[in-house]
C-alpha cells in the first residue's frame, strides 16, 4: 500500500483566495505535499489537472470545485465537487440534482463544513450544511480547519492570538461534527467518507502601510491532511494516479491527520480474519471474530470507537490490536500534545463491521 498525502478545499484568485495555482504548487512542495485539490466558489477551471513542479518534486494538482447557491438565506449548505470535470454551478440551486449530477459525471461530493458557527463579534455568519434529506453524497468535511476559528474563538484576545499564531489555533474537529458522522451512517446505514479541509484562502489584511498575510497557504498546507491509501505507488502516468486517488476518496482509503505538530505518515487502521486484510473504509464481517490493528508513527493517547463511543483506550503506545465478532462501525482517535494542549491528531475513516 502506498500513502499520499493531500490538501483538500483550497481557494485561488478565481474565487477569492490570494494565490495562482502555480504559486499554490510551489508552496505545496515546499510543505511535503504529494497532491492539492482546489475549490473554488462555483467555478470549474479546465486544463490545470496534472503533475506540475521539477523533477525533484512533482506535486498532483486536482480542481474541483465548491458550490452553493447564491441567493440562498440564511447562507450555507456548500458542497465540494471532485473528479467530474465538469461546470456544475448551472445546478447549485437544487442540491439533490447538483449530487446527482455529480455521481453520472463520476464525481465525488464532500458536504463543507457541515456545521459552522457564527462569529458575531466579527459579524462573521455561519455557512453550515442545512438540508439533510439529500442523499447519495459521498462524504463530509470532518474538518475544516478555517471555520474551526469561529468556533474556538471566544473574545478578542483568542481572535489576534488564533489569527497571528494559527498553530495554537487547532484543536481537532468540532465535537458535533464527530456527532453528527456517526449518526449520519447509523441513520442511513452506509459508508459516509471523511475528509480534511483546510479552506486556505490566505486572507490578506492590510494595517496602515503594512499588509499581514492570515492563514497563509503554507500554514495550511503543513497542518490538516487526508492521507490517501492506494494500493500501489503512483506510475507518472498522469491519468492513471488520478483515477487511483479518486478511487481510493471514494472508497474512505484514507485518515484525518493533523501534521503540524508530528507527522501521521504510517498510520495504520486495519482488520484481520480468514479472508485477509482489510483497511479503512472496507466493510467485512465480523462473523468467526476480527482482529483490529492500530499502528501510530509514535507513542500516543488513542482510542477505538464502536458506532460512535469509546471501547478502548491506550496511552503511551505505538500498536494495539482488539478481538471481537460484533457489528459495528469502528473508527480511531488519536491525540498528541503540542504548544501546551492536547490536539487532535489523527482521525480515520471506519472500517465497517457489517454482515
Amino acid at each position: 500500500m502506498h500513502e499520499s498525502k493531500f490538501s483538500i478545499h483550497i481557494h485561488t484568485k478565481y474565487s477569492d483566495g490570494n494565490a495562482n495555482h502555480q504559486e499554490l504548487i510551489k508552496i505545496a512542495a515546499q510543505a511535503g505535499l504529494d497532491g492539492i485539490i482546489t475549490t473554488d466558489h462555483n467555478i470549474w477551471l479546465h486544463g490545470l489537472d496534472g503533475y506540475h513542479g521539477d523533477d525533484k518534486h512533482k506535486v498532483m494538482l486536482l480542481v474541483g470545485e465548491e458550490l452553493h447557491d447564491r441567493a440562498l438565506n440564511p447562507p450555507g449548505n456548500h458542497l465540494l465537487a471532485i473528479g467530474a470535470q465538469k461546470e456544475l454551478a448551472p445546478y447549485a440551486q437544487d442540491t439533490q440534482q447538483l449530487i446527482d449530477q455529480i455521481n453520472r459525471a463520476g464525481g465525488l461530493s464532500f458536504i463543507a463544513h457541515p456545521i459552522e458557527d457564527e462569529l458575531a463579534m466579527f459579524h462573521e455568519k455561519a455557512y453550515p450544511w442545512r438540508i439533510w434529506e439529500v442523499k447519495n453524497f459521498t462524504g463530509i468535511e470532518l474538518w475544516n480547519q478555517l471555520s474551526e476559528f469561529k468556533s474556538v474563538t471566544h473574545d478578542l484576545l483568542s481572535a489576534v492570538t488564533h489569527a497571528l499564531f494559527p498553530a495554537r489555533m487547532s484543536v481537532g474537529p468540532i465535537e458535533r461534527t464527530l456527532t453528527l458522522w456517526d449518526d449520519l451512517i447509523a441513520s442511513r446505514n452506509r459508508q459516509i467518507v471523511a475528509i480534511g479541509g483546510v479552506d486556505a484562502h490566505q486572507i490578506m489584511k492590510k494595517i496602515g502601510p503594512l499588509t499581514i498575510k492570515l492563514y497563509p497557504y503554507l500554514h495550511h498546507f503543513k497542518s490538516v491532511r487526508t492521507h490517501i491509501i492506494t494500493p500501489n505507488p503512483p506510475t507518472g502516468i498522469f491519468p492513471d494516479d488520478r483515477k487511483a486517488i479518486y478511487s481510493a476518496l471514494k472508497q474512505g482509503h484514507c485518515y484525518v491527520g493533523y501534521d503540524l505538530p508530528a507527522a501521521t505518515d504510517g498510520f495504520r487502521f486495519t482488520a484481520h480474519n480468514d479472508d485477509g486484510q482489510f483497511i479503512m473504509g472496507d466493510r467485512v464481517s465480523p462473523k468467526g471474530g476480527l482482529t483490529f490493528q492500530i499502528r501510530l508513527p509514535q507513542k500516543s493517547l488513542y482510542r477505538l470507537l464502536k458506532d460512535g463511543k469509546i471501547i478502548k483506550e491506550w496511552e503511551n503506545r505505538e500498536v494495539a490490536t482488539y478481538l471481537t465478532k460484533e457489528t459495528g462501525v469502528y473508527r480511531v482517535e488519536a491525540f498528541i500534545p503540542f504548544k501546551g494542549k492536547l490536539r487532535g491528531w489523527i482521525f480515520s475513516n471506519p472500517i465497517y463491521a457489517w454482515d
